[in-house]
């Protein structure tokens, strides 16, 4: 199962580090961020970066969630751990499929190649394959795209690298 806890923005790898320091290992099997590669140029050179996919949570991978929610009051600074109720909230296989179709094993969102033909989006190279609905707004001077997706029970805004090679 996966389960994501809120930390302030900024402090995702002090948290992921502290929860895999301070969980024992059989009941936290993966503590991760997913992040994104961007593209910025820096003194004429295009540079490969990566960013936080959503910043202000970090994702655990774990079968025993009740024990999870127990083992984080040992983790100092996270905020809340999202829930429904009084259950850990944990992520649909939907989002699930999501998230690891963007990220792969690494979690991390390569850039994606596409073009655009009259007002329509065709995604040729990445992980954004087959999602070219879920493409909200394209920014062609930052080569980057906000995806609209619905995640923790409400609509969230995720920024990935999207570079447009053509448009006719």
């Amino acid at each position: 199962m996966w389960c994501v806890i809120q930390v302030f923005t900024g402090y995702e790898q002090r948290i992921r580090h502290a929860c895999e320091k301070y969980i024992d290992r059989d009941v936290l099997e993966e503590a991760f961020i997913p992040m994104y590669v961007r593209r910025r140029k820096y003194s004429g050179a295009w540079k490969d970066e990566k960013v936080a996919l959503i910043p202000g949570y970090v994702f655990l991978i774990t079968e025993r969630p009740n024990d999870l929610l127990i083992q984080l009051n040992k983790v100092v600074g996270m905020t809340k751990l999202l829930r429904n109720s009084s259950n850990i909230l944990t992520l649909t296989d939907q989002e699930e499929y999501l998230m690891r179709k963007l990220g792969g094993e690494k979690h991390i969102t390569e850039m994606s190649f596409g073009c655009i033909v009259g007002d329509k989006i065709t995604i040729n190279d990445g992980p954004l394959v087959g999602f070219e609905g879920m493409i909200k707004k394209i920014d062609r001077h930052k080569r980057q795209c906000i995806v609209e997706t619905d995640m923790f029970g409400q609509k969230i805004h995720m920024t990935v690298g999207l570079e447009i090679v053509s448009k006719s």
